[in-house]
C-alpha cells in the first residue's frame, strides 16, 4: 500500500476562520459579522473580529508550515475583503494582502490552492437577496475574475465553492449558521440552484483569464459518510444507495451537489421527490453549472454504518454504546475516508483531492509548554491508512489537506473546537506546533510510508 509520488500533503483554513482585522483595510462585512452579534447565535457570543490575525501574523504562520514541511497550502479568499460592496470597486489593499500570500508561500516553497468562497457571503449583497437572487451569479463570476486576474499569474490551483450543502442547509434551511434563515424548502432549492451556476459561471471565469493552466475544482461535505457493514456485495450497495439517493423529502443528498456539477442535470430521484418546490431552470443553466472540472474535492470527518435490509433497502446500524467520538461529538469512523473517496471516483469518474479531515480535541499547554494531541494522531494515523488503501488499489487520489493548519474560529461553535495541529492561544495569538505537527512532518517526509 502506497502513495503515489507526487501526492500532495497540505493543511488547509478558512478567512472568516482565521484572519481577523474584520473591520481593517477596507474590507466589507460579511454575514458572519452580522451573525455574530446575534444574541445565542455562537456559542459564548464568539465572532471572528480577531480569531487568529492571519492579516497581521501570516508571514509567522508561513514559517510555520514550512517547519511543518507543508507542501501545499489551501486557503480562501474573503469576498468582502476583495469587494466590500460585493460588486463593483475593488478593495486593493485587501487584494494585496492576498497577493503578499501568495508571493511568500512560494518563496517558502509552498503551493498556493485557493478557495474563492469559505462562507463569508457580502452583507450587502445578502440584503439584496443574496443566493436567493439570480443576479447572485453573475456578481460571483465577477469577483472571481477580480481574483483570477490578479493571482492566476502564481496560483494554478483553485476550488471555486466549500461545502455548499451546509452553508446552505444550515445557513438557509435549518438557521444554524449564517446568515440564519429558515426558508421554505422551495427557496432552499432556488438558493442552491443559483450556487451551482456560479460555480460554473467561476470556473469559466478562471478558464479565461488564468495565466497559466489552471487545475480547478470544488470542495464537497460529504458527512456522514456511508459505510457497508460488511464487505458483502448487498451492503456495499446499500451503502452507496444511501450515500447518493434522494429519499426524504426537504433533504438534499450528495448527488444534488454534484450530478449537476459533473453530468449536467439533476438526480433523477430528486426531480420526482421535489418535483413541487423546483426552481425555474433555465435553458443554458444545466450547461453552465457542469463546467468541465480536473477534481473533486471531499470533505470528510466521519460516517454512518448501513446493512441492506431484507428488501435490500439502506438500513443504518447504530454504533456500539461508547463508541469513540471527537470533542464535537461526531463518531470516528477511519473507513469513511474510504468510501467516500471509492464511492466518489465510481460514480464521478474524476481524480478525488481531500480537501478537508481532522477531528476537535481537547487541546491546551502541558506542564512542560507542549501540546500532546495523542488522539488526534491516532485519528489521522487511522483514516490516512483508509486513505492509502484507496491509492493502493488504483484509486486516482491527488492530494490531502488537513483541516486544520491552526486552531480557529469554529463557526457557531465559536473557540470551543481546537481542530489544529498548532495551537493558538488567541489571547497572546501565541503559536505552538503541537505534537500531530511533528507527527505529520514525518509523514510528508516519507510520503506516507510509516502509515
Amino acid at each position: 500500500m502506497t502513495f503515489p509520488k507526487d501526492f500532495i500533503w497540505g493543511a488547509a483554513t478558512s478567512a472568516y476562520q482565521i484572519e481577523g482585522a474584520a473591520q481593517e483595510d477596507g474590507r466589507g462585512p460579511s454575514i458572519w459579522d452580522v451573525f455574530c452579534r446575534k444574541s445565542s447565535a455562537v456559542w459564548q457570543g464568539a465572532s471572528g473580529d480577531i480569531a487568529c490575525d492571519h492579516y497581521h501574523c501570516f508571514r509567522e504562520d508561513i514559517a510555520l508550515m514550512r517547519e511543518i514541511s507543508l507542501q501545499a497550502y489551501r486557503f480562501s479568499i474573503a469576498w468582502p475583503r476583495v469587494l466590500p460592496q460585493g460588486t463593483g470597486p475593488v478593495n486593493t489593499a485587501g487584494l494585496d494582502f492576498y497577493d503578499c500570500l501568495v508571493d511568500d508561500l512560494l518563496a517558502a516553497g509552498i503551493t498556493p490552492h485557493v478557495t474563492l468562497f469559505h462562507w463569508d457571503y457580502p452583507q450587502v449583497l445578502h440584503g439584496q437577496g443574496g443566493w436567493l437572487n439570480r443576479d447572485s451569479s453573475n456578481w460571483f463570476a465577477e469577483y472571481a475574475s477580480v481574483v483570477a486576474s490578479r493571482l492566476s499569474d502564481r496560483v494554478q490551483n483553485w476550488f471555486t465553492i466549500n461545502e455548499p450543502q451546509i452553508f446552505i442547509v444550515c445557513g438557509y434551511q435549518h438557521g444554524s449558521l449564517a446568515p440564519g434563515e429558515r426558508l421554505e424548502f422551495s427557496q432552499v432549492l432556488l438558493a442552491a440552484h443559483n450556487v451551482l451556476l456560479a460555480h460554473g459561471k467561476a470556473v469559466q471565469a478562471i478558464r479565461s483569464l488564468a495565466q497559466a493552466k489552471p487545475s480547478v475544482g470544488y470542495a464537497l461535505s460529504v458527512n456522514p459518510v456511508a459505510i457497508p457493514a460488511t464487505n458483502s456485495a448487498d451492503d456495499i450497495q446499500a451503502a452507496q444507495q444511501a450515500f447518493f439517493a434522494n429519499a426524504q423529502k426537504g433533504r438534499l443528498n450528495n448527488s444534488w451537489w454534484t450530478d449537476p456539477v459533473v453530468f449536467g442535470c439533476y438526480p433523477g430521484d430528486g426531480i420526482a421527490l421535489f418535483a413541487n418546490a423546483l426552481p425555474p431552470i433555465g435553458d443554458s443553466d444545466m450547461q453552465i453549472i457542469s463546467q468541465p472540472l480536473d477534481f473533486l474535492g471531499l470533505n470528510v470527518y466521519f460516517g454512518e454504518l448501513y446493512r441492506a435490509s431484507a428488501g435490500g433497502a439502506p438500513m443504518m446500524i447504530p454504533f456500539a454504546p461508547g463508541h469513540t467520538r471527537t470533542s464535537f461529538g461526531w463518531p470516528v469512523v477511519p473507513e469513511s475516508l474510504y468510501w467516500a473517496t471509492r464511492f466518489y471516483a465510481e460514480r464521478y469518474k474524476l481524480p478525488i483531492i481531500i480537501s478537508e479531515n481532522g477531528m476537535s480535541n481537547s487541546d491546551a499547554p502541558g506542564s512542560d509548554g507542549a501540546v500532546h494531541d495523542p488522539q488526534r494522531i491516532a485519528f489521522l494515523q487511522n483514516y490516512l491508512h483508509e486513505l492509502k488503501r484507496a491509492c493502493s488499489e488504483g484509486i486516482d487520489v491527488r492530494g490531502y489537506f488537513l483541516w486544520s493548519l491552526m486552531d480557529n474560529f469554529e463557526w457557531a461553535a465559536g473557540y470551543r473546537e481546537r481542530f489544529g495541529i498548532v495551537y493558538v492561544d488567541y489571547r497572546t495569538q501565541k503559536r505552538i506546533a503541537k505534537d500531530s505537527a511533528s507527527w505529520y512532518r514525518q509523514v510528508i517526509a516519507a510520503n506516507g510510508a510509516l502509515l
